[in-house]
């Protein structure tokens, strides 16, 4: 009956929509409906299709918006097309509503010179273009025929012969050229391969020379829809355009302010430090900092990657409003360049409060407020100095959880310097990024209301670099944690006898080890190509040292202990791997695959709670509700009390979702998720029949599936996802697809999880 409903719905919107949507158009006009265009003389058929299909796009106007063939705008529009301009409807309609596009807006003959431009610079050199005007009823269409012929492709290419070094350096960039045999003559090509040409002699150190000195002759009669392409320089191009210049004088301002810029300028008072002339009056900055900033240095040959890597590291230096720079001719070598950088300081200390609200998919409902001060310049080197404290809690008002709410309260402090801080060693670095040396404390303690509080103490030693955006490495030699419980209650001693392992999460511990972690990323530079791929792996270990020392083996009773408290040893790896492929212009594919291992040996039988794995959840698998989803096929003896969380030393996971945009910001989903986790030790060790890994793995994974909604302006992403199982891996029949029933309203509240949350889930 729903069904037969929503169809006369649909239906009735479609016959409104269609019989108003020239309600507003004048009685002297018509209701521009759109564009067709047909292509011939073209024998390749993908070529004739993309041909088409970007003749499509140019035209203009483009008419009204369209979804599921309903013109939903454009009907708004009407219903209140009536209305003053500044009325409620009035401006409820001019905000989301399209007024109509009419037949009026349309030029025929414009149109027509823009496909005969376009398929000319496209390589179909005799294409001839007519265009008409379909009128029915209150509409018009505009239809163009197109006759093409077959593109021209490229013979041969040649760079210039002469003798100059100018030419000499061009040719020595023909290897990497845009204008390939073979392919068709494109003009976005030959523009591309004239900024190659360019970009490549600014790495030799011609400044002053510009892609518009190029020229790009094409010889279009030697037959059979070939061309000859010959790259040329401007007759009479400037003298300094031919030089190859190098570095002379460095200046570096460090207090310069646009309201000020004449005085901030003067060379007076300049500090000369390693070959830099530093002029800052209030000696906000050490001149080592500045000194290491700069990725050139006096007698160098000027290329445009040094030019950027300077530029790019004083601003990931976090110290400065705006930094400017501008080279220009030396008055003492007329073959060198005087490089001046102007840099604002910001602010060097800061207070900031923040306060978040958390929707859980295990139905808790959190806030945090967080209170942080920040010292930018400590030291005056460069050095961020930042301490930090929180306040939390997760309060579930209905479900297992309910009365179990949780307090969270912490403090940090991080303290990283610009460089490499390495004992009785100096490395200088090269690049765009200056690396950091990073120290950090921190305590946190967590309450768990009727059942247990948790003491943790942390503190790290490490470093971070980047060799470019998409590249990025974090080593911590020392990471320690130390956990402690405390106030634990009888009730959550109770609880082991249903949920073995349970005293796992509070057991007291020491982690004593070192973490390596790379990251790749194809999309960190912001371009979004056909074929993009992310990697993050990450290397942790713990207690291998401490185990050695003591030869500590927990199966055999032997529990080594530091100052009476056990410590983990383990090896833990992980990769995550995405894949996203581009389907259209506005549709994306992507996929991920997340491998987990954690290898518990010597004085431990599991990973610790806090380093382990889990499944479920917004940004996991998605039919699920977090950590409810393995080990393997155990299952709890009784499910009434409380819900554990699930965690286990091994992790396979998987995710697919398909990313169409509907309309504006706003992109659907349909996503399918499958995976597990699963312990290495059997159940004599933990309890827990069913979770250990075996070669049964495959047959144990969770499966499921759902649909999405994605509001993307790309500052931010608010995302809504409600996913269903398909497999339960527990169960003694797994696959449960029999068994959906979304409008059966029981169904629903044990099997459809809401998701809500912030970005994409990979």
């Amino acid at each position: 009956m729903r069904g037969v409903l929503f169809f006369y719905l649909i239906a009735s919107v479609w016959i409104w929509t269609g019989c108003s949507s020239t309600r507003s158009v004048p009685a002297d006009d018509k209701l521009y409906t759109g564009t067709t265009v047909s292509v011939n003389g073209v024998s390749n058929a993908r070529a004739r299709k993309t041909l088409r299909s970007d003749l499509n796009d140019l035209t203009t106007p483009k008419p009204n918006t369209k979804f599921l063939g309903i013109r939903f705008q454009l009907g708004f529009y009407n219903l209140f097309y009536k209305a003053k301009p500044k009325s409620l409807f009035g401006r409820i309609r001019d905000k989301s509503g399209q007024p109509p596009v009419l037949a009026s807006q349309l030029d025929l003959q414009k149109n027509v010179q823009l496909l005969q431009n376009y398929s000319q610079n496209k390589g179909y050199f005799r294409v001839a273009v007519t265009g008409d005007s379909v009128a029915k009823r209150k509409t018009v269409k505009a239809a163009y025929k197109v006759e093409a012929g077959d593109q021209y492709k490229i013979d041969s290419v040649h760079f210039p012969g002469d003798s100059s070094h100018l030419s000499a350096d061009i040719r020595q960039t023909a290897k990497n050229t845009l204008l390939q045999n073979g392919k068709p003559f494109d003009l976005n090509v030959i523009k591309g391969e004239r900024t190659r040409i360019d970009a490549s002699l600014k790495e030799k150190g011609y400044y002053f020379f510009s892609p518009d000195y190029l020229l790009v002759k094409t010889d279009s009669t030697i037959g059979n829809h070939l061309t000859n392409m010959y790259v040329t320089v401007k007759p009479n191009i400037p003298v300094e355009a031919q030089q190859v210049y190098h570095i002379n004088n460095v200046y570096i301002y460090t207090n310069y302010s646009l309201t000020t810029a004449n005085l901030d300028t003067a060379k007076e008072n300049a500090q000369f430090y390693k070959g830099y002339y530093i002029i800052q009056n209030r000696k906000r900055y050490k001149p080592r900092l500045l000194a290491e900033s700069m990725q050139f240095k006096k007698g160098d040959i000027y290329n445009r990657t040094e030019h950027n890597f300077t530029l790019n590291r004083l601003i990931n230096l976090d110290l400065f409003k705006f930094v400017k720079n501008r080279f220009e001719p030396s008055p003492d070598d007329s073959s060198a360049l005087d490089a001046y950088y102007y840099l604002t300081p910001q602010q060097s200390k800061s207070l900031r409060a923040e306060f978040t609200t958390v929707t859980r998919s295990n139905n808790l409902n959190g806030s945090d407020i967080t209170f942080s001060w920040m010292h930018r310049n400590l030291f005056r080197n460069g050095s961020h100095f930042k301490l930090s404290a929180y306040v939390g809690s997760d309060v579930q008002f209905s479900g297992a959880l309910r009365g179990y709410n949780t307090y969270r309260t912490g403090a940090e402090m991080d303290f990283a310097m610009p460089r490499f801080v390495v004992p009785f060693f100096y490395f200088p670095t090269y690049g765009g990024y200056a690396p950091h040396t990073d120290i950090k404390l921190g305590y946190d303690i967590l309450d768990r209301n009727k059942l247990y509080s948790l003491n943790s103490y942390r503190f790290e030693y490490g470093y971070s670099w980047k060799e470019n955006i998409q590249k990025e490495h974090e080593f911590y030699p020392v990471s320690i944690n130390y956990v402690q419980a405390l106030n634990v209650t009888r009730a959550y001693d109770s609880l082991e006898k249903i949920y073995p392992g349970l005293d796992r999460a509070i057991q007291s511990q020491f982690i004593l080890g070192s973490t390596y972690q790379f990251n790749y990323n194809q999309l960190a530079n912001g371009l979004k190509p056909i074929n993009a791929y992310y990697f993050n792996g990450l290397i942790d270990l713990s207690g291998n040292i401490a185990g050695a020392i003591t030869g500590a083996n927990v199966k055999n009773g032997d529990t080594a202990k530091i100052y009476n408290t056990p410590f983990a040893q383990y090896v833990k790896l992980e990769t995550e791997v995405r894949y996203y492929r581009k389907l259209g212009i506005n549709a994306t594919w992507a996929s991920r695959l997340d491998i987990g291992v954690g290898l518990p040996y010597g004085n431990s039988v599991e990973v610790p709670y806090i380093k382990q794995f889990f499944v479920g959840g917004s940004n996991s698998l998605r039919g699920f509700r977090s950590r409810a989803v393995g080990p393997g096929i155990y299952v709890p003896q009784d499910t009434s009390v409380i819900i554990p969380d699930q965690t286990g030393d091994i992790k396979f996971e998987i995710n697919t979702e398909y990313r169409p945009r509907i309309s504006g910001p706003l992109y659907g989903a349909v996503f399918l998720d499958a995976g597990n986790i699963w312990l290495v030790n059997d159940s004599r060790y933990t309890n827990k029949p069913g979770a250990q890994f075996s070669g049964k793995w495959l047959s144990q994974l969770a499966v499921d599936a759902g649909l999405g909604l994605r509001f993307d302006i790309t500052v931010f992403v608010i995302r809504f996802d409600a996913g269903f199982p398909l497999r339960k891996p527990w169960l003694q029949n797994p696959w449960v697809i029999n068994q959906i029933r979304l409008g059966d309203k029981h169904w629903r509240q044990n099997n459809l999880v809401y998701n809500l949350a912030i970005g994409y889930p990979f």
